[in-house]
């Protein structure tokens, strides 16, 4: 595991290549969009045929975050399950893992549009968002002028062209003053970085730090480009 290291607000953070976020001083690891279950969802709503292990592949990578980092505090910023029933649907081999990692550091959840209600009380702390100085977390970044916030729900990806081939991949997304989150969930997809809806968060430059399966590499915006056919791949994660 290859970090790359970069400034928000002036504080040394961490883009680690399985998208998590690490800010060393305060000993925190924030991940977004887990979508525990997402599997499930889909089994249930007879929508497509997925494999099940979604939440279980999630779990033991977080688990394997932790016990690499030790991180005092972990933030979930929204979307950790991907609807109001899904903590229900958790097999009893997952609800042990996530009551393990929660009793091995300090957890807030932070509320998002798919998961508004909070998990059990006594798997961590439940908010709308953290201020933490100089940072805040929160699940979807605010329009306008910030300075060093912290969001998810974008689920973020970049997509470029190498030695003529075209390659997709998730990313963190930054200026300096505000960090995008890719999701983290085994089954989370992504929009491209270039949307619209996240191009008009950045009104001046902003860079796309691309995780890979060992080391995160940053690009600046312009080296991206769009490609709605990347919207149809709605759940498959990109290799590590």
């Amino acid at each position: 595991m290859s970090p790359f290291a970069f400034l928000c607000a002036g504080e040394r953070l961490e883009a680690l290549p399985s998208g998590a976020l690490h800010w060393p001083e305060r000993r925190l690891l924030a991940v977004a969009d887990l979508h525990l279950e997402k599997g499930s969802s889909y089994a249930v709503n007879a929508l497509k045929l997925l494999p099940r292990h979604d939440t279980r592949q999630t779990l033991a990578l977080l688990a394997g975050l932790m016990e690499a980092l030790q991180p005092e505090t972990v933030m979930c910023l929204g979307d950790s399950f991907h609807d109001r029933s899904a903590i229900e649907r958790l097999p009893p081999e997952e609800r042990a893992s996530i009551e393990r990692l929660t009793r091995r550091a300090r957890f807030v959840w932070i509320a998002g549009n798919h998961d508004p209600a909070p998990p059990p009380g006594d798997w961590g702390h439940v908010a709308v968002e953290v201020a933490d100085s100089p940072l805040v977390f929160r699940h979807e970044a605010l329009f306008g002028s910030v300075e060093g916030e912290i969001s998810g729900h974008y689920h973020p990806v970049a997509a470029l062209t190498v030695q003529g081939r075209g390659i997709r991949r998730r990313c963190f997304l930054t200026d300096g003053r505000r960090v995008i989150l890719p999701a983290f969930g085994a089954y989370a997809g992504g929009l491209n970085a270039l949307d619209p809806a996240i191009a008009q968060l950045f009104p001046a430059d902003y860079d796309a730090l691309l995780v890979g399966k060992a080391a995160v590499r940053r690009l600046s915006w312009r080296q991206l480009r769009p490609d709605p056919s990347f919207a149809q791949m709605a759940w498959v994660r990109e290799v590590r």
